[in-house]
Formats: structure tokens, sequence, C-alpha cells
């Protein structure tokens, strides 16, 4: 069966598209299918995976819109066997506006992927840093979320109101949603502050914490500007490990 995981936070540079980028390669190198859906109108996941926004022929905004069959629209990424990729352009952002007079507008991308012929056994979406329509249907599709949370001082400002909204959304759109869990990224562990806000997270949250943490590291920052996954362009690189760890770790939840 294939499991759909939403990587969402409305706070902006916490490492969503790094995560769901490098997350969506690991899964493929330990032999998972895996479809990655750019839910941004940024399009960050589609640039940072080596393909250019302006050359899709067909992106997620057709699919959202004009009812345009995923498996058309997707594109394997390069270099990464078993990975594919729905990509995104800058006019994702008008479909919020066109989705606004659509019957059932929040579960259009539920739809289209209950309907999709192709099989999978993950489909990751990354969210834009909002809690607009887009990321809506995002958690209306998905079984499970994972919060990237940055190892800073403000990391869990505005937890509180994405776990509002994933309740919402719960009760009213989407009852079999859950947390897959919360991912520290950027972490410095030589930094007091960032064991503290690993620890904070532990004691709010438990075992909905990954074991796994990203650490702040340099070929993972450089790795989007070249197109490619990590694991790609460095894969001895702490930034490209720690991405496989939490793949495996991932993957052992479950099968629990």
């Amino acid at each position: 069966m294939t499991k759909i995981i939403a990587i969402a936070n409305q706070k902006g540079g916490v490492g969503k598209t790094t995560t769901a980028i490098n997350l969506a390669a690991s899964l493929a190198a330990l032999k998972k299918k895996v479809l990655l859906i750019d839910a941004d109108p940024q399009a960050n996941a589609t640039s940072g995976l080596g393909i250019d926004p302006k050359k899709l022929q067909s992106s997620v905004y057709e699919c959202l819109v004009d009812d345009y069959p995923i498996e058309s629209a997707v594109v394997p990424v390069e270099g990464v066997e078993g990975l594919d990729l729905l990509g995104s352009r800058i006019d994702l952002v008008g479909a919020e506006l066109e989705l606004i007079n659509k019957p059932g507008r929040e579960k259009v991308l539920r739809a289209m992927l209950e309907g999709m012929n192709v099989t999978y056994d993950y489909v990751l979406i990354d969210c834009s840093p909002s809690l607009g329509l887009i990321t809506v249907n995002a958690l209306t599709a998905a079984h499970s979320l994972i919060i990237p949370v940055q190892a800073e001082y403000f990391a869990l400002e505005g937890i509180s109101k994405l776990l509002n909204t994933v309740r919402i959304i719960k009760a009213k759109l989407n009852s079999r949603l859950h947390i897959e869990g919360f991912l520290l990224t950027m972490y410095d562990a030589r930094l007091r502050l960032a064991n503290q806000i690993y620890e904070e997270l532990k004691s709010h949250f438990g075992d909905m914490v990954f074991t796994t943490v990203i650490p702040r590291n340099t070929r993972l920052s450089e790795a989007p500007s070249h197109g490619l996954p990590a694991m790609l362009y460095d894969p001895q690189s702490r930034g490209a490990i720690s991405h496989l760890q939490l793949a495996q770790e991932l993957i052992d939840r479950g099968n629990q």
C-alpha cells in the first residue's frame, strides 16, 4: 500500500524542501519506489532535483486545476532510480483562486492520488510555507505528516497553529491523518541551545520526535544549486548520511 506523507510547517526556512528532496532520494536508494510532489509555487524541490520548472510540459498545477492525470505529468529524476517527480511552476500561485469554486476543493489532490494508475511505496508532498488551500489539499490527501523543526530559538513558534490545523483537518476532512514525526533540522551538537530544543521537543512530543537529526552541513546546503540530492553530490557528507538514516527510521516505523 502506498504511504502518502506531507512535509509541512508554515514557518519558512526550516528545511522542508531539503528534507523532501533528500528523504525521497534516500528512500529510493533503499529500493523503494517514490513520488515526490512539489506543492510549492517556488518550485525549489523541482529545481533542486535538476529539473527546470520552465521546461516542464505539465506540472502539479495542470493536475489540480485541469484534472490532468498525474501519471502523464510525472518525470523520472535523473541519477536516482525509483524516484519520480511531479514538478511545480510559479503558476501554482493562481491555483488556490481557481480551486475556490471547484466542488470538493479541499480533496482534489486526494482524488487525484486515489485515481493514479502507478503504484509507489511512498508519495512525499513538499508543502509551501503557508496553510492555504494547496497545503490543506496536501494534508487531506496524506496519511501522515512530517514537521521539520529548525534547531534555533524560535523553533516551536507556530507549531501550535499547525497542530490546530491538523486537528481541524482530521475532524472534518481526513480522519486518517496523523503526525509521523517531528524532525530536528540544522542541528549543531556543539550548541547548548540546539540540545535544549531537542530535549524540549522530546518532552512535549515523546516518540513522535525522530531519533535522527539533520545536521547543519555545508554540502547539504550546496547540493540543490547543483540540481542534486546530497547522496549524489557528496554521498559521504553528514547531510547525505543523516537522510539515509532518516529514511531507514521511517521504513522501520512503518514495519512496527
